[in-house]
């Protein structure tokens, strides 16, 4: 499994439905994510897009996708300053395909809530 629910286990108490929120709003919020970060980077709105990566390195992180959330930290860092540009589109992606397969496998873990928790 590319998520690692521990910090969400631990977080909850193992509230199942505390859980299915956490679940439904890392699903809402990904989606959202992905074409605003699409929009700031095609408007070279670089310094929103380090403020929109703060954000999804947060909720990736409750996932336990780690090394996505390192990878939103640099872009944090340097889209805040406008440094690396070259590499704002790269991260993008790779947030978009973790994040794809990431909430696939939350669904998956949503309807056998029973065998995770």
């Amino acid at each position: 499994m590319m998520i690692d629910l521990s910090y969400l286990r631990e977080m909850s108490g193992g509230n199942k439905e505390l859980i299915l929120e956490m679940i439904s709003i890392f699903t809402a919020q990904v989606k959202e994510f992905r074409s605003e970060m699409d929009h700031l980077l095609q408007n070279k709105q670089y310094d929103l897009l380090g403020k929109l990566a703060h954000k999804a390195k947060s909720s990736v992180s409750i996932m336990g996708l780690n090394d996505l959330a390192i990878q939103l930290k640099d872009l944090e860092n340097s889209a805040g300053s406008g440094k690396k540009v070259e590499t704002y589109a790269g991260t993008i992606e790779n947030f978009k395909k973790a994040t794809t397969e990431a909430v696939q496998e939350l669904g998956i873990v949503a309807q056998n809530l029973e065998l995770y928790f």
